[in-house]
């Protein structure tokens, strides 16, 4: 059977509470469980018995090397369900000055942002299947600037994304 889809991340910080603060404040996820040096956070909405794992390692930890001396992961990226959620979480991870860049890939429309301990992670919106054309399509290879007011108008701010693309139609 192939694999479905990512069921949880772990992640190892320098500071869990601070971490814990920052995902709750950024994302909206709760903690489901947590021990010392350990949490276990959910996302808004989710069923899963959790979606992010956070490890305390301690403040002496180095940066990340991922990318750039080193093979590792680049971003995890977590999707919203409307145009308007994007838009909300963005204008949150400006406010917290975790907010590094915003991308148009045609059919996903995206933030990145970095967490207290420069680890990077993208939010974004899949546009449905039902909405996908020819150009969406052979636009997926090309980067623009994200532009939410022109993407809300013309697919709506509520139109939940992702429908027969990354959820069930």
């Amino acid at each position: 059977m192939p694999v479905q889809r990512l069921n949880h991340a772990v992640l190892y910080v320098r500071d869990v509470e601070r971490s814990v603060a920052f995902y709750r404040e950024a994302l909206g996820f709760e903690v489901v469980m947590g021990m010392r040096g350990a949490a276990f956070l959910q996302a808004p909405g989710s069923s899963n018995d959790h979606d992010l794992g956070l490890f305390q390692i301690g403040e002496d930890a180095a940066p990340s090397g991922a990318g750039r001396t080193s093979v590792g992961l680049y971003h995890l990226a977590w999707e919203v369900d409307t145009l308007a959620e994007l838009e909300r979480i963005q204008a949150t991870l400006t406010e917290l000055g975790a907010l590094v860049g915003a991308s148009d890939h045609s059919t996903t429309k995206a933030l990145y942002a970095r967490d207290p301990d420069g680890l990077e992670f993208e939010v974004s919106w899949l546009v449905p299947a039902a909405l996908l054309t020819d150009e969406l399509l052979a636009g997926r290879s090309s980067i623009r600037p994200l532009d939410l007011a022109a993407d809300k108008q013309r697919y709506g701010a509520t139109t939940r994304g992702g429908v027969g693309v990354s959820i069930p139609a």
